[in-house]
Formats: C-alpha cells, structure tokens, sequence
C-alpha cells in the first residue's frame, strides 16, 4: 500500500518554529525526560503493537523534547552530548517502546554522517532543521544481490540534472521522517548519500514491512523514480574513505544495542508485575505468594542480573566509542588513533554479544515467573521476543563472537567498514 502522510516537504527552518535544543542544553535534563518520555511510551505500547499503530504522536513528543538533536555539535548550536548519555537516554526510551528507539538509530548515524563527510554549508543546513525537529531516516538495505551490502540504487547525472533512481527495502522511520538519507551509488561507482525531503515528487513510499517484531519502525519499501537532487544534497565520499577506520559504525552499532538493553528492562518491570497480579503459586511451594516462591526469585534475579550486565558491558562500550570519537576529532592521528578506534570498535561487539543475550534470555524467561494465563494475548508478553528476536538479527552476532576472539587471540583487529 503507498502512503502519503500530511508531513510538509521540510523546509530549511525544521519541523517546528522554535528550536528544540541548543548549546545549553544539558544532559541530565534530557536524560530525565527520557525516563517521563518511557514511562509514557511504555503505557501504549502493548497496545500499539497489537493494533499495528505507527506511534507518529508518540515520535512527535520525542522530537519536541529535543532528543533527535542531542548529537548536533557545539560549533552548530547543538548540545553534542556524549554518547554514553545518549546510550542513557536511547535504552530509556527503547524501555518503553523499542520501536520508537529504533527510528531513531538511523537518524543518529544520519547526524554523524553529516559531521564527518558534510560541506559546512551542509552541516549548517541540516543541524539547524535537527536542532528544530527535523528527524531523518535511512534508506539503505536492499533486498537481492549475493551480499547483505550490494546496492542497485543509481544516483545519475542526466541531461535534467541529478536524478535518483532504485527501490529500498529497508527505510527504518521514513513514513514519519522528514527527510531520508538515500546511500546509492554514482556513475563513476562510488558510495553517496542523498538526502532528500520526503515529500519530494519520485518518492513512494509503501507500508508494507511486516516482520514478526518492531512491527511499528515503518521501515518498509521506498521507492525511487527518476527524484531530482540537487547538487547539495549530496555527500561523497572518496575511494580511500572505505580504507579508513573511523568511529561512526562502532557508535551505531552500540546505539543498536541499547534496544536490547531496553526490551530487558521492560521484561523485567513486566515480570515483576505479573508475579505481582497474575502468577499463582503451587500448592507444594511452601508459600502463599509467587513472589515469595524461591523460584520464581532465581527467575527474576537471572533477568535482572543479566539486563544490568548488558547495560554496564554497553555504557563501557559507549565511553571507549567517545573516547575514539575525541581522538578523531581532537586531532590524534597514527597508532594512537587507530588503537582508540580499534578499543571502541571490539567493545561494541562484546557489548552486542552480551546485551542480544540479555534480551532473549529475558524475553524467554518471563513465562517461568509462574502460570500458562501469562501466555494469554491480552498480555502480549510475547511481543518482547518478537521485538528481540527481530532486532539482533540487524547484524548477526556469530560475527562479533568471532571478531572478538580473533582480535584477543592474534591481535587481528576487526575489519574497516565505512558505512552502517
């Protein structure tokens, strides 16, 4: 089904008058509205998920609050948080709704990407539509090829101009963005990124991601036929780029998993609930109440201890990905550099390993606290593996268990990847 929503083409002054954010803003301030923004999401989220309702309002408040323009740099008006406060702030909100939090994942890669390869006229343009509310979404992945990363999308020089030609298969958040950030190549075979307003005539976009979990991330099908793009629009990157380590893909890469931390969270408080209301002890237990039966303890305590975990093993990892991040920009270059790239790089992917395991097992352990009525729709219990299950298969984690040990064995460091 194509869709068109009543989001104007954005404009150069953002998706709202007022700006949102700005060099004041401080950390603890966002951090705190994330925790009232996921208790919040958290209240319709069952919900949601079972109706197949886009959380357009629910984004909206998100985008109000400033949270997509916490990354914007001092130097353009931004509050440039660290990113260990915005892993803080991204699994609060993956807590309360992981669909909502995975929008915004690519909208933060999306952000990084134009610091480290916009014009200044550029970085100018698009940070001051974030720090106004402008979100964008990616439009990478495409379905065929021998590859997960081969690409068809053209983006043409004609006899008109630029025009941007091809069909996306993954467009996470691009029915309610404002612009998309289209990866395609030139004519000469070079990797770009377009970025475009979603409104722009050629662009179709259809609802039509159905995958078990994050069934509410609208990262269905755009297609592109024969877009007008203006020569500003685009980002190029230069042939040595993919030869060059950088600290952007570990960053997203650990943004991705702050969404297992938050789906172990949400079992958790889910957990405890039902022990609360809905399990029943056995009458052999020895006691009167299921949360005072000692198995259903060692059940909670096993998902506590492991969400806890994961979150530790990512906020390590989220501090190594600053640490790269200051180094880069910060003028370190050499061996230094690429040790710091490197150390950032190997956390994430312990991280992933562990943080994708807190999950599952969390998601799985729910129904152990006590009862088959725990199975029941109305609770929707299953939706937290769903949404797990769907999300860790982003990037398959028997990679990371090997790039881990492979760089502890034989000092191999992991391998260059310039986009993600």
């Amino acid at each position: 089904m194509s869709l068109s929503f009543s989001i104007p083409d954005a404009g150069p002054d953002g998706r709202f008058a007022e700006a949102v954010a700005g060099r004041d803003t401080q950390a603890p301030d966002v951090i705190t509205q994330a925790a009232a923004l996921g208790a919040r999401l958290a209240a319709g989220a069952s919900h949601r998920d079972q109706q197949r309702i886009l959380p357009h309002e629910e984004l909206d408040w998100v985008l109000r609050a400033g949270i997509a323009a916490a990354r914007v740099p001092k130097a353009y008006g931004g509050p440039e948080l660290s990113y260990a406060d915005l892993a803080r702030v991204v699994i609060l909100l993956a807590k309360g709704d992981p669909n909502v939090a995975q929008v915004l994942i690519p909208h933060f890669t999306s952000v990084e990407r134009i610091r480290l390869t916009g014009t200044d006229a550029q970085r100018q343009r698009y940070f001051h539509g974030l720090l106004h509310g402008d979100l964008i979404s990616g439009a990478t992945g495409e379905r065929g090829g021998q590859f997960v990363a081969d690409m068809t999308t053209r983006l043409m020089q004609t006899s008109q101009g630029l025009r941007l030609r091809g069909k996306k298969f993954y467009s996470t958040g691009g029915l309610m963005a404002d612009r998309l950030r289209v990866t395609a190549r030139d004519d000469r075979g070079d990797q770009v990124s377009v970025f475009v307003p979603r409104a722009r005539p050629g662009i179709v976009q259809h609802d039509d991601w159905d995958g078990m979990g994050q069934r509410l991330t609208a990262s269905g099908t755009t297609e592109f036929l024969d877009v007008a793009v203006a020569d500003d629009e685009v980002m190029f990157y230069s042939r040595d780029e993919g030869k060059k380590r950088n600290y952007q893909p570990a960053a997203t890469q650990m943004l991705h998993s702050t969404i297992e931390v938050g789906i172990a969270l949400a079992v958790l408080d889910d957990a405890v609930a039902w022990a609360h209301r809905g399990a029943r002890p056995r009458a052999d237990s020895g006691v009167q109440r299921s949360v005072d039966d000692w198995f259903v303890q060692h059940t909670i305590g096993n998902i506590i201890a492991h969400a806890h975990g994961a979150e530790a093993a990512l906020l390590r990892a989220a501090a190594l990905v600053d640490r790269a991040a200051a180094a880069w920009h910060g003028g370190v270059t050499g061996d230094e550099l690429e040790q710091r790239l490197i150390e950032g790089s190997i956390a994430t992917a312990e991280a992933k390993i562990v943080c994708n395991g807190a999950a599952l097992r969390a998601a799985e352990l729910i129904y152990e606290v006590g009862g088959s009525s725990a199975t029941l729709r109305e609770n929707n219990f299953d939706r937290h593996w769903r949404n797990a299950r769907t999300h860790t298969t982003h990037d398959p984690i028997n990679h990371r268990y090997r790039v881990v040990g492979n760089y502890y064995l034989n000092r191999i460091p992991p391998p260059i990847t310039m986009y993600d």
